[in-house]
């Protein structure tokens, strides 16, 4: 907007000035003032000109990273969507384990936020009981799944997620 308005007003000052030039000419003023307006008006045509094409080029780059950032914008749409189905899949995995280790509904509930990263006392207040008794379901978890502690069992669930690649490095 602010170039704009700069071009409106440096091309005003061109017409303005080129209309002096006419004037001058016709009044027989000397050669010299004359040619002196004259590059005045020359100057300001050549500035306008470059505004114009400076403005029409930030145009098309402004259309073109708006089309860009739409695009961008999809994809993220549709991974966030990927994202949603591979966590709704997982989640089923990880349901369907609990229930191979014939773990209880409560020892489901304790086992997913376990597995969120809650502590005992965060999962006793989530599910208003004593952080004992969450504690002796944990150990009861951990024994129906055959590991030692609560980050082997993390661990047993994100195994399968990463690989190694032929460097040796871990991937997901």
């Amino acid at each position: 907007m602010k170039d704009l308005i700069i071009t409106i007003i440096l091309g005003a000052i061109m017409v303005l000035n080129l209309a002096d030039v006419v004037t001058d000419i016709n009044l027989g003023v000397p050669t010299w003032h004359i040619i002196e307006e004259s590059l005045i008006v020359l100057a300001a045509g050549l500035t306008v000109t470059y505004l114009i094409i400076e403005m029409r080029r930030k145009s098309r780059q402004l259309e073109q990273l708006t089309r860009t950032l739409s695009r961008a914008d999809q994809e993220m749409a549709n991974i966030t969507e990927d994202m949603r189905n591979a966590r709704k899949q997982y989640s089923e995995v990880i349901h369907q384990q609990f229930i191979t280790w014939q773990l209880t509904a409560s020892e489901q509930e304790v086992a997913m936020l376990l597995l969120k990263g809650l502590s005992f006392k965060e999962i006793s207040a989530v599910r208003d009981t004593r952080e004992k008794t969450v504690r002796q379901q944990a150990s009861t978890i951990y024994a129906k799944s055959g590991v030692e502690g609560r980050h082997a069992f993390a661990a047993w669930f994100l195994e399968d997620l990463l690989t190694i690649d032929s460097t040796g490095t871990t991937t997901a």
